[in-house]
């Protein structure tokens, strides 16, 4: 097996930690008096040793995310602790957690509204910010 494709049980922990960390996430705002904001879980990659869960999250409005981001990590061993309260029958281990802001819906809309406009990204490669690898 390669190390690209992801193994059932990665994918299946993957599934499990990204519907239980939407509740967790939505749940924190929610009752942080963030009202307005929403957050969703694009994916959850977790490695080869289960070790580390990378949770990628759209954030909206976009304006909020950073600022969310570093409250998200602050708080990460609460919400590693609320995961592992809703998922022990289903985990025995519970990956350490890394977020991430996933960008590719923003990114896309990007390209959409200048392919739109006048400023054509294909014609003129300098108008798009350069894409993050991550």
């Amino acid at each position: 097996m390669s190390n690209v494709e992801e193994s059932q049980r990665q994918k299946k922990i993957g599934s499990v930690l990204q519907r239980d960390l939407v509740e967790v996430l939505q749940g924190a705002a929610t009752q942080g008096g963030m009202h307005g904001i929403l957050i969703s879980v694009s994916k959850v990659k977790v490695t080869v040793d289960l070790g580390v869960a990378k949770v990628y999250l759209s954030i909206f409005p976009n304006d909020k995310a950073k600022e969310l981001l570093v409250g998200i990590k602050s708080n990460t061993p609460l919400i590693r602790h609320e995961l592992a309260q809703r998922t022990k029958n289903q985990l025995r281990r519970m990956p350490n957690l890394e977020f991430f802001i996933d960008d590719s819906l923003e990114y896309i809309d990007q390209i959409d509204k200048s392919l739109k406009g006048q400023e054509n990204p294909i014609k003129d490669p300098s108008i798009l910010d350069p894409r993050k690898k991550s």
